[in-house]
């Protein structure tokens, strides 16, 4: 059994982890409520716009979005994996790499290469794969105008032709305890997939249907980016507030148990020197 002195400095080094991870809790719970609220005001916006997207483009033929739907053969793709800049959050990274390997592994003899946003990812696949940039400055000021910046390079790189199709995989904020992993297809714009009619109404157009479509599918580009950039910003915010609850648990039980074992080491020390004082006045009446 360890000496007193060691379990002692156990016991200081134990409450010292728990002092920090419920720090770090709370932090991220403040963070995780500013986060929370932003990505809650933003998601019928970009529902909204998706569906006015969606009910215009209906109505017209299938080259109606232009340059944004060319089907090509697919040769190069382009992976957009969004993680954090910090650790410390659980498996929040690992579920966004596994599945971005997967994505990957799903376009075996293609060019696959990587957009991080995010320092994790960027450390990650920089190691095994091509990361072609890494924007994990963002979320130091993640504003719909850097997000757009970041959407206008993606665009121009399918536009261009430098790649065929463009995915982006990122965690989904649901709740502080739950992230669901999503892949979604940035470029080309996938057609519509619906069985219910569209309704056109009455309306006049002004200007064309087709001018709207393509000045609507820019900036739609643009939310749906910054949407899954806020998606993981609050996700990373839940999964860090999880993580350091548990680990302020673990933390708890680990102290109780040391104490309960310093207790006992004591307990058995103090029974020993009296053992020793008897047994030295028991000699001394001999």
């Amino acid at each position: 059994m360890a000496n007193l002195k060691e379990i002692r400095n156990r016991i200081t080094s134990v409450q010292s982890t728990m002092q920090i991870t419920s720090a770090m809790k709370m932090v991220s719970a403040a963070k995780l409520k500013k986060a929370q609220d932003a990505i809650t005001a933003m998601r019928p916006y970009a529902e909204k716009l998706t569906e006015l997207l969606q009910s215009v483009s209906a109505t017209l033929d299938g080259d109606a979005g232009g340059q944004y739907t060319t089907q090509r053969e697919v040769n190069k793709v382009l992976v957009v994996a969004i993680t954090s800049n910090r650790g410390l959050c659980g498996a929040f990274n690992t579920n966004v790499i596994k599945q971005a390997k997967v994505v990957a592994d799903g376009y075996a003899g293609k060019q696959v290469d990587f957009f991080a946003i995010g320092k994790k990812g960027n450390d990650f696949f920089r190691k095994t794969n091509t990361v072609i940039d890494n924007k994990s400055e963002v979320f130091d000021s993640l504003t719909f105008e850097n997000v757009a910046e970041i959407a206008d390079v993606l665009t121009h790189k399918f536009v261009s032709g430098e790649y065929d199709k463009i995915e982006i995989v990122y965690n989904q904020f649901k709740n502080a305890a739950t992230q669901i992993v999503q892949t979604e297809q940035f470029l080309p714009l996938a057609p519509v997939q619906s069985d219910k009619p569209v309704s056109t109404g009455d309306y006049i157009f002004e200007p064309s249907k087709e001018e709207i479509v393509l000045t609507l599918i820019p900036k739609s580009l643009k939310t749906q980016l910054y949407k899954s950039i806020r998606d993981s910003f609050a996700a990373e915010h839940g999964a860090r507030m999880t993580a350091m609850h548990k680990a302020t648990d673990n933390a708890t039980e680990l102290r109780n148990q040391l104490k309960l074992t310093y207790n006992k080491a004591r307990q058995a020390a103090i029974t020993n020197e009296i053992l020793e004082i008897v047994g030295g006045a028991e000699a001394l009446k001999g």
